[in-house]
């Protein structure tokens, strides 16, 4: 029986490179390894543990590192993206996690935006304590039930579901996915939606290429937060189909109608020939140009907290991500 595959809207290929595009950027890369910049990473900061470790009130964000959060809402601890990994590959990583595995809460929800290896580590997952119910793009639950997950829902695009009160939407992106030779687009991608009556209304967006997508969710949903990735751009002839650029992102969390927004998907590991301070110097020059305000953007360290009081953000102040 063949395989499902899955798509993105508009029929756009992404992580279709052939071999003489894979060649070009891996001259192009080895001329620029030699850069210090590489060894940047975003700082990070000594988690409010004991807080974290017994909040079940109050809304919360902390930034583990790359796509990673733990988010509390609703009485519950939702990991986003589950990688915990010291290595991706042959790349060690930059900086260490923002918590430890060994000091996290105990996990209620985790949510993964697809397969790729540094957007869900099966040890990581493993690893973490709690009951983990999963919400998982659709094709994904087997290779997760094949390695004793046994609570794991699949949505598709759109679908929704509650648990304990919190709403979770799994909305669209523009990505592509593969772990292996073997299963390309055998498994689908997207971004997720949580609400919660009377809290912040928070939009994850996994791993994605700049598209119409955008504008639909800032129209189906009134988001508070954008936890938007900037990373992983460069070579932008390379990249643009699976990946946002700092500029991009802003345009999406424009195109969203968000109240905030978040950086990540950079600073951790050496995917692409950006780098931190790259991406935040053209995530400032572009916020500057169009006119958005400085306290409407989070560069959260690795282990700090955005923290919400009726909505409303506070023990933060937009800084630098990286120390100048």
């Amino acid at each position: 029986m063949r395989k499902s595959r899955y798509g993105n809207l508009d029929s756009i290929r992404a992580g279709s490179a052939g071999r003489h595009q894979f060649a070009r950027w891996r001259q192009e890369r080895l001329q620029k390894l030699m850069n210090k910049e590489y060894q940047e990473c975003v700082p990070n900061v000594a988690p409010d543990l004991s807080f974290l470790q017994h909040n079940r009130r109050e809304p919360t964000i902390t930034w583990i590192g790359h796509s990673t959060f733990l988010i509390q809402m609703g009485g519950l601890n939702i990991v986003t993206d589950p990688v915990w990994a010291r290595r991706m590959a042959l790349q060690k990583r930059l900086a260490p996690p923002g918590i430890e595995l060994s000091d996290m809460p105990s996990v209620d929800v985790v949510l993964v935006s697809h397969s790729h290896y540094d957007h869900l580590h099966f040890g990581s997952l493993r690893r973490l304590k709690g009951p983990k119910r999963l919400f998982v793009p659709s094709g994904l639950s087997r290779k997760l039930e094949l390695r004793g997950f046994r609570e794991v829902q699949e949505m598709t695009w759109w679908e929704d579901t509650s648990f304990h009160g919190v709403k979770f939407s799994f909305v669209p992106a523009q990505h592509w996915t593969r772990r292996n030779p073997w299963d390309m687009n055998n498994s689908h991608w997207g971004g997720w939606v949580l609400e919660i009556y009377g809290g912040p209304t928070i939009y994850f967006a996994g791993d994605s290429g700049y598209f119409r997508g955008f504008a639909e969710i800032g129209r189906r949903f009134e988001i508070d937060v954008a936890l938007m990735p900037i990373g992983a751009y460069d070579p932008e002839w390379f990249m643009a189909a699976q990946h946002v650029s700092p500029e991009e992102a802003l345009k999406a969390y424009l195109d969203l109608g968000a109240e905030y927004f978040v950086p990540m998907h950079y600073g951790a590991f050496k995917l692409s020939d950006d780098t931190p301070k790259q991406a935040l110097m053209r995530l400032e020059a572009e916020r500057s140009r169009l006119g958005i305000p400085r306290d409407k953007l989070f560069l959260l360290h690795h282990g700090e907290t955005m923290r919400f009081t009726q909505s409303h953000v506070t023990d933060n102040e937009a800084k630098d991500g990286l120390d100048s």
